[in-house]
């Protein structure tokens, strides 16, 4: 079996000429970007904008190693460039322009792409889905560049390689797949679908500052001071959870990513290339190690908590972590309410005047942990309630 190979590369700052030696080497060692990339082909670089957000919050890919893409591939003579991402609850265009990617795009005369509409796209091969709402923008390129962000996700563990795909359904179709697929593993399942369908040629990771505890948007910026290269993405994400010192069998896109063809997780079959990782990894790193929810389609492997085991499906949802508003944080904006996809919605305004923070119907909330992800004052955090603690798994 030949071995998926990634690229880790130590670069400790966002400075353009460090981030661009380094993002040129890491290409270099992967193979040169004409190795999967043909120089007349339309490129789309697809960034992680979750929602507007300054640079220094750690929660988009950051504009320095956008720029740095952007700015080789010019070099190397492609022409057929754009660029862009769907944000979460924004506009593309605005939320774009407010986390800085606009300026450099104009810089660098590439267009962005119409991330506004898209068309249904069936996928007969899906395992866990079989269609998708996919952007125009990716319907008109040949090859997905995908430049993701380090972070902690609550759903997921982990939101990286795999999951910055997510952003090429277009829209408010991302809600639809919060309600249908409400666990951990149904919505990691999906997420593996919609890379085998739109196969992007080459995954960047921006890990110069990772993003820890709360995240995708409520976490804490942490340095890892690294960028990471492959075209494999479920290498890539089982490196990255290296690095955090977490169990990459833990993540259901790495469990799934495997058995549905994606790429690997294992080690054995995985060749680092670059800098050492042993000097990389963040022991500490705030993030939950526990596993979700999840088994084999074939029945082989199972990894469920003893929670799950012990209370019985009913008791672990209900008892399940859940969303919980920080009061003090939170400035009313209701903008949680406006993200919940639920309908008649999971959480509203109680009292007149918005006098008060929104409040949960957990009967209703379903857990998608989209109010967390797009509060914008981290005034959301998850909430594991005791019994759930007592009974579950206790590995960490």
């Amino acid at each position: 079996m030949k071995k998926s190979r990634v690229v880790l590369l130590r670069c400790e700052s966002y400075d353009d000429d460090a981030v661009f030696k380094t993002v040129r080497r890491g290409l270099e060692l992967l193979g040169g970007l004409e190795s999967f990339i043909h120089i007349d082909e339309r490129v789309l670089l697809k960034v992680n904008n979750l929602a507007s957000s300054k640079p220094e919050e750690a929660v988009t890919t950051h504009p320095a190693v956008f720029r740095a893409v952007g700015k080789l591939f010019k070099e190397l003579g492609y022409r057929k460039l754009s660029y862009g991402d769907s944000p979460g609850f924004e506009k593309p265009a605005a939320s774009l322009g407010k986390s800085g990617y606009t300026r450099i795009a104009e810089e660098l005369d590439i267009p962005l792409g119409d991330f506004d509409t898209g068309r249904r796209i069936d996928f007969p091969e899906g395992r866990a889905w079989k269609s998708f709402d996919i952007a125009t923008a990716v319907l008109q390129s040949d090859a997905l560049v995908s430049l993701s962000k380090m972070k902690t996700h609550a759903l997921a563990r982990i939101t990286g390689a795999v999951k910055n795909q997510f952003g090429c359904v277009y829209g408010l179709n991302k809600a639809a797949f919060h309600v249908n697929l409400p666990s951990g593993t149904q919505f990691s399942r999906m997420l593996v679908d919609l890379n085998r369908l739109l196969k992007p040629r080459l995954y960047i990771m921006d890990g110069i500052v990772a993003m820890e505890g709360n995240g995708p948007r409520g976490g804490v910026p942490r340095p890892m001071n690294c960028l990471l290269f492959s075209t494999d993405p479920v290498a890539l994400d089982a490196t990255f959870s290296r690095l955090i010192n977490l169990d990459p069998s833990y993540v259901a896109t790495n469990f799934y990513g495997e058995e549905y063809g994606l790429g690997t997780y294992r080690s054995e079959n995985i060749e680092l290339l670059g800098d050492p990782i042993e000097s990389f990894i963040a022991y500490d790193f705030d993030v939950v190690r526990k596993p979700l929810h999840f088994k084999s389609d074939n029945g082989n492997e199972v990894l469920v908590p003893q929670a799950a085991r012990t209370l019985g499906s009913y008791v672990t949802q209900r008892w399940a972590p859940r969303p919980r508003i920080v009061d003090e944080n939170c400035i009313k904006c209701g903008i949680c309410v406006d993200a919940c996809p639920v309908e008649g919605k999971a959480l509203q305004f109680i009292k007149p005047g918005r006098k008060a923070p929104p409040e949960y119907n957990y009967s209703k909330c379903i857990r998608c942990f989209c109010c967390q992800e797009m509060c914008p004052q981290k005034a959301i955090e998850v909430e594991t309630p005791l019994i759930y603690r007592l009974f579950g798994d206790k590995k960490e």
